[in-house]
């Protein structure tokens, strides 16, 4: 835990104990502050007090008293419309912070010259964040990841010179981070996302682009115009900028030529790194990934063979184009984290023949705009309530079985994808579809996938099984 000691002895209300609100509440009151919490759900105030984190309504503050306000992500800063307990800080001309707010103040006041990696975008931030972080693993760095990659930023060790931090910030952290300043900040790509509590496009990518104004080194994808203006605007007002690009050159920078990660400087490109052969690093959008990391690592003083040593050995993030066992000619690959069709494009389209596993509970569009991927796949095999909508859309263009549950789907796909006898078949979970139907959540799905492609015979496990849950 990091102790938040910059409110020590004063006075500091939160408001969300989710997750990472309660995380951001345990480390105030470890640091000193005197703390009021508050959340819309009675069971969450009642398991903070159980921990003897002091809760009210705070409604009944006094809110002259505070020396800040701090809301959980989770929680509508500006859209819709703000959050009551935002309007009650506004009218007191509180400040309405966050848990990387809290952080970026920790590192400033213990450990400024510690490096921190921030990444944002609106694809690609879980994978290059863990890229990056193993990267710094493997060439013996002490690191810390965390963020909305799922460890709260204010629950991993405290700063210290030489201590390494990747965290992952979504659009909600941002906005409640104004002196956010990493090391080397990464903006990968923008997207339409998250409208309904941004408003606009532009309100949205303004917010990503803080992450980066305020680095010390801003890595910037160029490959959508927000992110290119992006890049320009911040280099104009004095931030280094290192651009990359998945699909063209670029002058200073680094960019991908198929597998290849090359580097430009002065209008010169050399060969940095090829991923060729790197399973976990397939497809043009993991090249966005890499060449994200690759920069981001070398800003902050890993050397180019380290880099190119983290990578060879990266397993890949768990769920997401994960390749998890090998028998013969076959690879299986976990991809539960394609919930839709949209997600499950890049793993499509990062090979050439497919015995694919995909339904569960549809999402709206089914999987129609996969169309221009069909000729990749030699069978489907469909399981859960969309098998029969996937089936129409499949229709005569590629062949398919209603396999109904995983345990099927997967017996029956290695047999095919191993009787097949061509190299380089994969089995593929990307079910394009959320999980609902017959599990819980796509993590548990994705278990699943692995504890079956485990039960096969003279399967080669690449990653460790779980337990059933």
């Amino acid at each position: 835990m990091i102790p938040v000691t910059s409110f020590a002895d004063k006075k500091v209300a939160l408001f969300g104990l989710g997750g990472s609100g309660l995380a951001t509440a345990r480390a105030l009151v470890a640091g000193g502050a005197d703390v009021v919490a508050f959340d819309d759900n009675p069971d969450s105030v009642a398991k903070a007090a159980s921990e003897g984190i002091p809760t009210a309504d705070l409604r009944t503050l006094d809110w002259s008293k505070l020396a800040a306000f701090v809301l959980a992500p989770g929680v509508p800063l500006t859209h819709p419309k703000p959050h009551w307990s935002v309007d009650l800080a506004k009218a007191a001309g509180v400040d309405v912070i966050g848990d990387i707010e809290l952080f970026v103040r920790e590192r400033r006041a213990h450990a400024p010259d510690c490096p921190f990696i921030a990444i944002t975008g609106t694809n690609g931030k879980s994978t290059t964040s863990a890229l990056i972080a193993h990267i710094l693993k493997s060439a013996g760095r002490d690191t810390q990841l965390g963020g909305n990659i799922g460890t709260a930023v204010l629950s991993l060790d405290p700063p210290k010179a030489e201590r390494f931090y990747v965290v992952e910030c979504s659009s909600y952290q941002i906005d409640l981070a104004p002196t956010l300043n990493p090391s080397a900040g990464i903006l990968l790509n923008l997207t339409p996302d998250h409208l309904d509590r941004h408003g606009t496009m532009q309100h949205y990518a303004d917010v990503k682009e803080r992450l980066v104004a305020g680095s010390d080194a801003a890595i910037v994808g160029v490959d959508d115009s927000y992110c290119t203006l992006s890049a320009d605007r911040i280099e104009r007002a004095g931030v280094k900028v290192t651009r990359i690009s998945k699909r063209n050159a670029v002058a200073n920078g680094l960019y991908a030529e198929g597998s290849r990660i090359m580097k430009a400087e002065g209008g010169t490109s050399s060969l940095l790194v090829d991923l060729d052969g790197i399973q976990t690093l397939r497809g043009s959008h993991n090249a966005q990934n890499a060449a994200a990391a690759i920069a981001a690592c070398i800003a902050v003083g890993v050397s180019e063979d380290e880099v190119r040593s983290g990578l060879k050995s990266f397993p890949g993030l768990k769920h997401r184009m994960q390749p998890v066992g090998r028998r013969g000619n076959v690879t299986f690959i976990n991809d539960s984290k394609a919930t839709n069709a949209d997600a499950s494009a890049p793993a499509l389209s990062s090979y050439d023949r497919i015995y694919w596993i995909a339904g569960g509970l549809p999402k709206a569009g089914g999987i129609a705009s996969l169309s221009p991927l069909f000729s990749r796949i030699a069978k489907a095999y469909l399981i859960g309530e969309a098998a029969a909508e996937f089936a129409a859309t499949l229709g005569e263009a590629v062949p398919y079985e209603i396999s109904g549950t995983l345990d099927k789907a997967v017996a029956h796909a290695a047999a095919e994808a191993t009787a097949d006898g061509q190299s380089g078949n994969v089995v593929m979970l990307s079910p394009a579809c959320a999980s609902f139907d017959q599990y819980k959540n796509f993590e548990i799905r994705g278990d699943s996938f692995v504890s079956h492609v485990a039960a096969l015979d003279g399967v080669t496990m690449l990653v460790e099984v779980q337990k059933e849950h």
